[in-house]
């Protein structure tokens, strides 16, 4: 059996692709992160499983799509009879660590229970800085409690309106620590799989330190993508998470208060990628490097503005679901190789696991929905998937006036990219007879997504062909699943042979 690698996954929540330097962002303040992406594989077309934060994790850590695992709204827990890859990895002799956000359940549920398989030896948890800074497992705050117990007063008091937070009491700044502390004291004996799990560049886009603004040159940054836009044919539900997204009405914002908040954005995405450079720089200290995977990704993106929208929701503008994905390993990744073939988030748990050793047989049963990346940064085939999938089964909040938590009526949309194309499909709901909207955009001569083609006569044969793709792609889901999370009875005699 071949070495096994060490395994340091670096994940960031809500951060779009094009935030960082080596995806070309204008005015990025990135160097950590674009050094990464030249020392190893940068992936061009990675998509999230869902736009919204607990669906996608689930999604990552237990390499299902969302009807496998059934985690389909924001609060919605994760069945305990669902394994994360973790747990696989200590089976495999692995030392793991989680040293910040989790969220494959609402973040209620992990604050008072810890899923029996979430497979982290080392638990450090802190879904979000102010969040429930009660609960035992709120590491973030035994820490700043510690570090400055006058800022821990007014950050339990005040929450998310506390505004800059404090370099030397940021939970960036913890995250860092601890993750440099497992590596200084993790058992040498043992490879060791971490996730350093930021909750940044999440809104709300002013908690960075002060100082961290100067990172950042607001004025090169560019301004919102195609923000004047109107487009009449845009589908009904897409209208209403302009006007009613948690965040509040698109329209109820100013060009200035937009620009502030994609400086903001960018100044957390730059303070981030400082920490993520002393941890990796540690890396070398500790002569990790050369046996090291490191894996970039983030859960989802923000639409920042762009096409008159907000945050994040019932949207599959590129803003929202294609995230970056690096991965470096000195030993068996090229440097400098960019995929443009389409990947899925998803494919997390295989890549990882078949890192770490595990058989393509016991991978299949351990996640049967994800494909290993690592043929695919290699350069030993040119792709692993033909299609990507996006859904959203009223996942988000809504802020409508009269609404309840989530969308009511509700929303539900899917995403497919297949080649040049993607197609959205809006399924409408009861009380509005299933009517079907959506969008369709050709991603080779219109990468910015500003002119829908859903109804163009002349695309009517695409249209067909993607909708039958998707189609085939749901009923493969519910032979699969049932509908529901959960596992066939195949499924639990393979699962059952790896125990």
């Amino acid at each position: 059996m071949k070495k096994q690698p060490n395994i340091l996954v670096l994940m960031t929540d809500q951060q779009r692709r094009d935030s960082l330097g080596c995806y070309g962002m204008r005015g990025a303040n990135t160097p950590n992160l674009d050094r990464l992406a030249a020392e190893g594989v940068r992936f061009d077309q990675a998509y999230v499983s869902n736009p919204i934060c607990t669906p996608s994790r689930a999604s990552m850590l237990t390499g299902k799509h969302v009807a496998g695992h059934g985690v389909q709204q924001l609060y919605d827990n994760l069945a305990e009879s669902e394994v994360l890859f973790p747990a696989r990895l200590q089976e495999a002799g692995y030392q793991t660590a989680l040293i910040g956000k989790l969220h494959v359940s609402s973040i209620d549920r992990e604050a008072s229970y810890r899923h029996p398989n979430d497979g982290f030896e080392v638990y450090e948890l802190c879904n979000e800085g102010p969040a429930r800074m009660e609960s035992r497992y709120q590491a973030y705050a035994h820490w700043l409690k510690e570090r400055d117990p006058v800022f821990y007063e007014r950050y339990l008091a005040e929450g998310r309106k506390v505004g800059h937070v404090p370099a030397e009491c940021h939970v960036t700044t913890w995250a860092e620590e601890r993750t440099i502390h497992f590596l200084e004291n993790r058992d040498r004996a043992r490879p060791f799989c971490a996730f350093m799990s930021l909750f940044d560049p999440h809104n709300p886009y002013d908690n960075y330190p002060e100082e961290a603004a100067a990172l950042v040159d607001r004025n090169a940054l560019p301004p919102p993508h195609n923000a004047d836009g109107k487009d009449t044919s845009e589908p009904e539900d897409l209208r209403r998470e302009r006007h009613g997204s948690y965040l509040g009405d698109y329209d109820d914002f100013s060009a200035e208060e937009i620009a502030e908040m994609r400086h903001g954005y960018q100044v957390s995405v730059a303070f981030a990628d400082r920490a993520f450079g002393r941890v990796l720089r540690k890396l070398d200290e500790l002569n990790l490097r050369e046996d090291t995977l490191v894996v970039m990704v983030s859960d989802h993106g923000d639409m920042l503005g762009d096409h008159r929208l907000l945050v994040k929701g019932a949207t599959f503008y590129d803003g929202s679901v294609r995230v970056p994905l690096l991965m470096r390993w000195p030993s068996r990744l090229p440097a400098g190789r960019v995929v443009s073939s389409l990947v899925s988030t998803v494919d997390l748990a295989a890549t990882v696991l078949d890192a770490g050793g595990m058989s393509e047989q016991r991978l299949r049963a351990a996640a049967p929905e994800s494909l290993s990346l690592l043929p695919l940064a290699e350069g030993r085939v040119k792709r692993v998937r033909e299609d990507v999938v996006s859904v959203y089964h009223n996942s988000g909040l809504s802020n409508e006036p009269g609404a309840t938590l989530y969308w009511d009526p509700p929303i539900y949309a899917s995403m497919l990219r297949h080649g040049q194309w993607k197609l959205t499909v809006y399924h409408g709901g009861e009380g509005r007879g299933w009517t079907i909207q959506g969008t369709l955009f050709d991603m080779n001569n219109d990468p910015g997504e500003t002119e829908n083609l859903f109804n163009d006569p002349a695309h009517l044969t695409v249209r067909q062909n993607l909708t039958e793709r998707l189609l085939n792609w749901f009923m493969e889901q519910q032979l699969q699943y049932g509908g529901r999370g959960g596992q066939t009875v195949a499924q639990v005699k393979m699962i059952n042979s790896l125990k």
